[in-house]
């Protein structure tokens, strides 16, 4: 019988010893600490991570002896921290790491940089880490100073964000519709399928109806998706853009003559409004200054809009009235170009 009790208490103990390293993998009620300070354009991130948990977290082994991986950890950080300067999302690069011992716990200690386009007035730090896959207890204590200001605060599973800073009203206009400007020349679908539309007016008051349809069309959409009213799938909505541009290239091509209508731009510009407002959902928009953000940002469009239509307009109607035969073959080989591009832009998105 003693021996049958000796055999089960070292079965018992064989399982313990090996169900010991699992139990202990986590740190539990883990934590960090996180100091950002803004020293011009530049915000400077020192973040403490208790090491063990960072190591569970990432699949990885950590101890002081080893040196881990920052670009590894960096990509992991960003995606499981995000900072937001005057509502625009930036991301942080290791400058250094290392390792130290804080109440007999081993921290891997990462600084980050952020690079600025200018000195910002407001920061919101939105703080995740292990919180949902490794570590509902963690907690980080948190320390933000920005413009002679300070603000504290203990993130956690109930609370994430800390926030310090106010954006002055000119500043979030100015901000805004500078974005608005730089996203219309750097969207290229939007800029050919203003083109397309370009290739199928007539006169000038042809064009104006064409550009103010598609105009109130895309600011509804824009407002209804901003403001979380209306929302759709993003590779619906960018795969619906590049269809309308093939549409539009395919009447420019075969029926060069057509004169596109107001409800063909309107249709297509409740398409591109919630493409618009894609670049809005990355940042962190103030409430404060909700309206004003959507206003100044659509106005960078349209200001960006109007550029492109003088711009192109009156070299179609040059062109239309040259006498030169090969010059009727201008419109639809751009046409054949533009087709091209919104079957590869389909193509990509769709799959």
């Amino acid at each position: 019988m003693k021996k049958m009790i000796f055999i089960i208490m070292l079965i018992m103990l064989s399982i313990t010893s090996k169900q010991t390293p699992s139990v202990h993998a986590h740190t539990n009620n883990s934590e960090g600490y996180s100091l950002i300070q803004v020293h011009g354009e530049t915000l400077e991130y020192e973040l403490k991570l208790d090491l063990t948990e960072l190591g569970h977290s990432m699949n990885k082994e950590m101890d002081e002896n080893q040196r881990f991986d920052s670009k590894i950890v960096q990509d992991y950080v960003n995606s499981h921290i995000a900072i937001y300067a005057d509502s625009v999302k930036i991301k942080g690069k290791i400058k250094d790491t290392a390792v130290e011992t804080i109440n007999e716990r081993q921290f891997a200690v990462m600084n980050l940089n952020y690079e600025l386009d200018q000195k910002p007035q407001k920061v919101i730090l939105d703080y995740n880490m292990f919180l949902d896959d490794s570590d509902p207890s963690h907690a980080n204590f948190a320390t933000v100073k920005l413009q002679g200001e300070q603000q504290e605060a203990i993130l956690s599973y109930e609370s994430r964000e800390l926030e310090i800073g106010e954006v002055n009203a000119f500043q979030n206009a100015k901000q805004f519709l500078l974005l608005g400007l730089e996203h219309i020349f750097t969207g290229y679908d939007h800029i050919l399928f203003v083109i397309s539309l370009l290739f199928g007016a007539k006169t000038i008051r042809n064009i104006v109806s064409l550009v103010t349809a598609f105009t109130i069309a895309h600011s509804i959409t824009l407002a209804l998706a901003t403001l979380e009213i209306v929302q759709l799938p993003g590779r619906f909505v960018e795969s619906a853009i590049a269809l309308s541009i093939i549409y539009v290239a395919l009447i420019n091509i075969f029926n060069s003559d057509s004169k596109h209508q107001p409800w063909l731009a309107f249709a297509f510009g409740l398409i591109h409004g919630f493409g618009f407002a894609g670049i809005l959902s990355e940042m962190r928009l103030d409430g404060n200054h909700m309206v004003t953000s959507l206003l100044s940002f659509n106005i960078g469009i349209e200001i960006g809009q109007l550029l492109i239509v003088s711009l192109v307009f009156p070299i179609i109607l040059w062109l239309r009235k040259l006498t030169f035969q090969p010059v009727k073959w201008v419109i639809p080989g751009t046409s054949t170009a533009i087709l091209v591009f919104g079957l590869v832009w389909f193509i990509e998105r769709v799959f």
